[in-house]
């Protein structure tokens, strides 16, 4: 009797834990889940916690809501004047319509990437094609990528119920056939970029130079001027200076400036002078003082 008992207790403890085990389940933090009866979705868009179920009749499917990232295999595309560019490229999807998803993938995420790529390729094809080479090569990856991102996401979240979150560029490579042709066209234009940087060094340079030679000119001309200046002042005020002191004595001004004149006259050994000896210039060599008239 009481080893029936204990069969009893121990048989609804175990029916009430698999009850349990299969009434109650958890969504965690980095997932959403959807209900489903018989395979019909009833409920949607399930938050993380603690949630109650039918055993048996429902069942529930979860979904991984965090970033995914989507590697793409490196793809040739044609620009707008149909040079080929080979471009590697990666796509940060997330799941954010859990009902969507499932409807469209049965929420399996191998098949969401087989849905996601070909799209990928497709918008990256349409835009590599509306732009030329020098572009695609001065662009922007970040600014590339923006349009195709944005027609992206919103064609992903109508079709699989995921948001295309990034379209990343990791290389850009050219085929060898159009690498040479690249890189001597930017040979080129850098050198016609030194080119038109040389002549305005030049010619800044002649501007430069002129100015220069206009301001020594001007400064020149302006210390001549003065030179001029003081030098006429300096003979004027020696003018004054010798009118005031011939004022002063003029008997020996007279005198002072006849020795100059001998002086000035017999200073080398060859010169020779042929005056009359009763002339006024020997005055002062016959007497010190002068013949009054």
């Amino acid at each position: 009797m009481i080893n029936n008992r204990s069969l009893l207790i121990v048989g609804g403890l175990a029916a009430v834990a698999w009850l349990a085990s299969s009434s109650l389940y958890v969504v965690d933090e980095t997932e959403r889940a959807v209900k489903l009866r018989f395979g019909e979705i009833i409920e949607e868009n399930i938050q993380p916690g603690l949630h109650f179920k039918i055993p048996i009749t429902q069942t529930i499917r979860k979904f991984d809501t965090r970033v995914l990232t989507l590697d793409t295999d490196a793809s040739r595309y044609l620009t707008l004047e149909q040079k080929a560019v080979i471009v590697d490229s990666y796509v940060k999807w997330q799941v954010v319509n859990p009902t969507r998803y499932y409807e469209a993938t049965a929420g399996d995420e191998l098949q969401a990437v087989r849905l996601i790529q070909p799209r990928v390729d497709e918008s990256l094809r349409n835009e590599f094609g509306r732009l030329n080479l020098q572009q695609i090569i001065s662009e922007q990856r970040d600014e590339l990528m923006t349009g195709p991102t944005q027609d992206l996401d919103e064609l992903m979240r109508d079709e699989l119920g995921v948001a295309v979150l990034d379209i990343r560029v990791k290389r850009i490579d050219l085929p060898e056939d159009v690498s040479s042709a690249v890189y001597d066209r930017m040979r080129s234009e850098r050198e016609r970029e030194a080119r038109e940087w040389r002549a305005q060094g030049q010619e800044e340079a002649e501007r430069i130079r002129a100015n220069a030679d206009r301001r020594r000119q001007v400064l020149l001309a302006q210390a001549q001027e003065r030179s001029e200046t003081l030098r006429g002042e300096g003979d004027a005020e020696a003018a004054g200076i010798f009118s005031q002191a011939y004022g002063k004595d003029e008997e020996f001004f007279s005198f002072w400036r006849s020795l100059d004149a001998y002086r000035d006259s017999f200073k080398g050994d060859g010169d020779m002078l042929v005056l009359d000896p009763s002339s006024d210039f020997f005055q002062y060599l016959k007497s010190p003082t002068p013949i009054s008239e």
